[in-house]
C-alpha cells in the first residue's frame, strides 16, 4: 500500500509541475518583448535561494528573459528532458553531464555556471545527538539516495573519509525515490535519513527527526549543483546563456549580501507550505556553511574534485577533459 500511495504522489507532483509549466509558458507568452527559457531544476529546495532570489526580484525579466520553473526530481530525470529538448536549461549536479558524455552523445551537455559549492543535505536521527560521531553510523540504517547521484556520492564521500566502508560497515538502504524519504523515515525502522531542506527542518517541526549533521560541512567544497544546456543549445543561443547567467550572478550578489532574515522574506513566495521562520532558520544555516558561490565560475580545480568523487564512488569509466563539458566563458562575464 505505501508502494503504491508513493507512486500515487510521484504522479501527482509529476501532474502538478506539467501543468505550473504549461500556465506560466503561457503567461510569459503574452510578453512579446521576453525571450520565453524553460529551466528545470533537480529540486525545489531553499538550497537554491539565489536563483529564487532572481526570480521574485525579477533579475530574468531585467535580462529579457520570461522564465519557467519546471522541477524535474532527480538529476537523471532533468538531463532527460534537457536532452530530449523539453529543457533549455537544467540545473543539477554535474556528474550527469559526464555520464551523457561517457555515453558518445554528440550533443552533451555542457556547464557553463556554477551555483553551490557546499553539499545541501543533512543526516537526520530520529534523536538529537550533540557529541554525534559519523563512526555512530557503524551497523546503522540510513535512507540514503540514488547510486551516481550526487547525494549518495558525497555522503560515501565523507563516509570513506572518516574510514568506514559504505558497502559493509552500515544499510544504506537506496529503494526510495528522490523526495520521499523524508515521508518514508517516519514509518521506517531506518536509524537516519539523508535530507535536503526544508525536508529536514520539517522533520524536526514535526517532532519526527533531529539534524545531526551537516555533509555540506563535513565534505568540504564540492562542485554540487550547476546549469548546463546542450553544446548546440549553448552555441545557437550565446546572448541567452548570458543574460540568463547574469541574472544567477545578481541572485548570488543579493544573497551574500543580505540578511537570513531579507533572503526568507524575498523567497518565501516560492515556499508558500514552509513557514516563514521555517525559511530563515534553513537560509541561517545555509548561510552558516558557506553554501553559495560568490560568483558562477565553475574552476577545473572543482571540476577535478568532483571526478575524485566519482572515482571513488565507482561511477567514472575515464576521466573526462574539462574544456570539454565547461565553459566559464558566460560566468567570467557575468563577474566583471
Amino acid at each position: 500500500m505505501k508502494k503504491i500511495f508513493a507512486a500515487v504522489t510521484a504522479a501527482a507532483v509529476a501532474a502538478v509541475a506539467v501543468l505550473v509549466a504549461a500556465s506560466l509558458r503561457e503567461e510569459n507568452a503574452s510578453d512579446a518583448s521576453l525571450t520565453p527559457v524553460t529551466l528545470n531544476e533537480v529540486a525545489h529546495s531553499v538550497f537554491y535561494a539565489p536563483q529564487y532570489a532572481a526570480i521574485e526580484l525579477g533579475y530574468f525579466e531585467d535580462e529579457g528573459i520570461a522564465l519557467t520553473l519546471v522541477n524535474g526530481a532527480g538529476a537523471d530525470k532533468v538531463m532527460t528532458s534537457l536532452i530530449s529538448g523539453d529543457a533549455d536549461i537544467g540545473f543539477m549536479g554535474s556528474e550527469a553531464s559526464i555520464y551523457v558524455y561517457q555515453e558518445g552523445s554528440d550533443d552533451y551537455a555542457v556547464n557553463f555556471a556554477q551555483l553551490t559549492q557546499r553539499a545541501g543535505n543533512f543526516l537526520v536521527g530520529r534523536t538529537p545527538e550533540d557529541d554525534f560521531s559519523w563512526q555512530d553510523l557503524k551497523g546503522k540504517k540510513v535512507l540514503g539516495g540514488r547510486a551516481g547521484g550526487m547525494p549518495q556520492m558525497v555522503f560515501e564521500y565523507i563516509l570513506k573519509k572518516n574510514g568506514i566502508d559504505p558497502a559493509k560497515d552500515l544499510t544504506i538502504d537506496q529503494s526510495i525515490d528522490f523526495g520521499l524519504t523524508a515521508a518514508a523515515f517516519t514509518s521506517s525502522d531506518a536509524d537516519y535519513t539523508v535530507e535536503f531542506e526544508p525536508f529536514a527542518t520539517g522533520l524536526e517541526l514535526e517532532g519526527n527527526g533531529y539534524v545531526i549533521a551537516s555533509l555540506g560541512k563535513d565534505s568540504g567544497y564540492v562542485p554540487y549543483t550547476a546549469y548546463s544546456a546542450k553544446k548546440s543549445y549553448l552555441e545557437q543561443n550565446p546572448q541567452i546563456i548570458q543574460s540568463f547567467t547574469n541574472a544567477i550572478q545578481k541572485g548570488l550578489q543579493y544573497v551574500n549580501s543580505h540578511s537570513a532574515e531579507e533572503i526568507a522574506q524575498t523567497i518565501k513566495p516560492q515556499f508558500p507550505e514552509t513557514d516563514l521562520a521555517a525559511v530563515t532558520k534553513i537560509v541561517q544555516r545555509y548561510k552558516d556553511q558557506d553554501t553559495w558561490k560568490n560568483d558562477t565560475v565553475f574552476e577545473e580545480e572543482s571540476f577535478d574534485l568532483l571526478q575524485n568523487i566519482l572515482e571513488e564512488a565507482g561511477e567514472l569509466n575515464e576521466r573526462v577533459p574539462y574544456e570539454k563539458l565547461v565553459t566559464t566563458e558566460f560566468s567570467q562575464k557575468a563577474a566583471k
